[in-house]
């Protein structure tokens, strides 16, 4: 059979392929009823300012989707023009995409807790110091350049229309593992998928829940590279360093204005690069190793650094 090229003009048809909007009564509803549950039990699933913080940076994020799916499924039909084979539009084909589509989601999600630049663009999604469903609202405005994990797909010979469906599908079942409703599902489930259990504990901080369970629909992946950890005790959410304001533009670009300071400290190209690449938190700078100190210290401490004085031995060479 011979592979179908599509043009940037039929990239049109991904407005008619948008199935999120469907997806609204249910999401809707579920807020509304994990709310009704959390006042019944006197249980603090939400705050009100910080829930009006979530509408607003998800509302933003859905426009910035929409204008924004075009340019990028067309990186996703320039590549999949490219190569030379196609996988046909059969179930088994959908299946294979969202299999792939879900690998790729785990590196992506990975990479944004192992290296500081794409922490950046994911640190918004774990600010909260709650956990329920409109934390999957909170997702960064900037979080779209990490379509670039997602070039495997295409290069697998899948149609960017396909690409385009399985990724919402993947997006939306996000949205139903945000939530303490759900305790544990029955243990087949609970070893293949990524389930509320699972994600709770990947918004931990507490030291056995970080930097663990990064699937996204499919817990195995997490199994098979060693970051799986069973929920076990309360999960504490939010970040090791609180955020210290609801406002979303400070929510979505503080961390942002933090790596633009420390990197102005920089001082080698190395420095950059481990800078923007390290995990975050890593101490890279001499100024950041400053900041570490007291304040009554710090003034101290960098007297003391002005005054290093680096001795060299005498050249005696030729000495009589």
């Amino acid at each position: 059979m011979e592979k179908q090229i599509f043009t940037f003009d039929e990239l049109q048809q991904l407005d008619d392929l948008t199935i999120m909007h469907y997806a609204v009564p249910v999401i809707v509803l579920s807020v509304v009823v994990e709310w009704i549950v959390g006042v019944y039990k006197k249980r603090n699933y939400y705050h009100k300012t910080e829930f009006v913080s979530a509408l607003t940076i998800g509302a933003v994020n859905t426009i910035l989707s929409g204008v924004l799916k075009i340019w990028l499924f067309s990186v996703a039909l320039v590549v999949y023009n490219m190569v030379p084979w196609a996988m046909p539009r059969e179930w088994w084909g959908f299946v294979i995409c969202f299999v792939a589509v879900d690998f790729c989601r785990y590196w992506a999600h990975r990479i944004a807790h192992e290296q500081r630049f794409w922490w950046a663009t994911h640190v918004t999604h774990h600010s909260s110091e709650r956990m329920n469903f409109s934390v999957s609202f909170r997702t960064s405005w900037t979080q779209h350049i990490k379509f670039i994990f997602f070039i495997p797909v295409p290069l697998l010979g899948i149609d960017p229309f396909t690409f385009f469906i399985c990724h919402q599908v993947a997006v939306l079942y996000q949205f139903f593992v945000h939530t303490e409703l759900v305790k544990k599902m029955p243990a087949p489930i609970e070893y293949i998928f990524v389930t509320p259990s699972h994600h709770r504990a990947h918004h931990g901080t507490n030291p056995e829940y970080i930097d663990k369970n990064y699937g996204s629909t499919f817990i195995i992946w997490d199994r098979m590279f060693g970051t799986f950890v069973p929920e076990e005790k309360k999960p504490v959410y939010g970040l090791t360093k609180p955020v210290t304001s609801f406002n979303p533009v400070y929510l979505v670009f503080h961390e942002w204005v933090d790596l633009v300071k420390d990197l102005k400290h920089t001082k080698s190209v190395k420095e950059v690069f481990r800078m923007l690449f390290s995990p975050p938190g890593t101490i890279v700078t001499a100024h950041q190793q400053l900041s570490l100190v007291p304040p009554p210290e710090q003034e101290v401490a960098a007297e003391k650094e002005k005054e290093k004085v680096i001795f060299q031995p005498a050249d005696t060479a030729g000495a009589a």
